[in-house]
């Protein structure tokens, strides 16, 4: 979660006056708060989110803590292969996110029937990550959604419009979904080299390759420390 500090300051003369910082993480926040409470100088604060609501320093770290033991900071790659001559298509996500202070990955992908169009197997693919994301326990958290469809991303962030009727029902779908869940999307469209991991995921799937796996990866940073 990203927050903006703001406080009242007062001099030792008693001249006080309000500033507001730039959005920051909320750690970060509370970092620098901490660092400036040690003047003694600082007479108010509190943090307003991107949903404008207010928090106190006490419910800000208290929240922290909550956080820390949930799935955060998750950032999502989808994508989907289709096969126009049998119909099937392979869905595939990577989900990097951070819980008790570990860096995860999740690997999973899905073999689907029955769609019409590779735009449709993107979607089913985003919807997968989705479901990925409940099971997990993700609520009311920021979600960067990284793909690379620009009919995805674009229709979903707005700025495309949706005629196709099966991508219209699957749009409807992710976002009542996200609704449900409170999350906030943050998406991005990359290049479909930047997306290579959910890419073979969704090719091992329409191979009949299953994938479902959780990797610390704490565990490389550690291997290339010692390289």
């Amino acid at each position: 979660m990203r927050v903006r500090i703001d406080m009242l300051y007062s001099t030792p003369k008693k001249i006080e006056a309000a500033f507001s910082s730039e959005e920051m993480s909320a750690g970060e926040a509370v970092v620098m708060t901490d660092d400036m409470l040690k003047t003694g100088r600082v007479k108010e604060v509190k943090y307003t989110d991107a949903k404008e609501r207010v928090w106190t320093l006490k419910e800000l770290k208290k929240l922290l803590k909550v956080i820390e033991e949930e799935p955060h900071d998750i950032k999502l790659y989808f994508d989907g292969g289709f096969d126009i001559e049998s119909s099937n298509a392979g869905l595939g996500c990577v989900i990097y996110y951070k819980q008790t202070g570990k860096s995860l990955r999740l690997r999973k992908n899905a073999f689907a029937e029955g769609l019409v169009s590779n735009n449709e197997a993107e979607y089913a693919a985003l919807h997968l990550a989705l479901q990925e994301l409940e099971f997990m326990g993700v609520h009311h958290l920021p979600v960067e959604i990284t793909g690379d469809s620009k009919v995805v991303i674009n229709q979903l962030n707005g700025e495309w419009p949706v005629y196709e009727p099966e991508l219209a029902k699957w749009a409807d779908r992710i976002e009542s979904k996200m609704q449900s869940m409170g999350i906030d999307p943050i998406y991005e469209a990359i290049s479909r080299k930047g997306n290579r991991e959910a890419d073979q995921l969704a090719a091992q799937a329409l191979r009949g390759e299953e994938v479902t796996s959780t990797f610390n990866m704490d565990h490389l940073k550690k291997q290339d420390g010692l390289s």
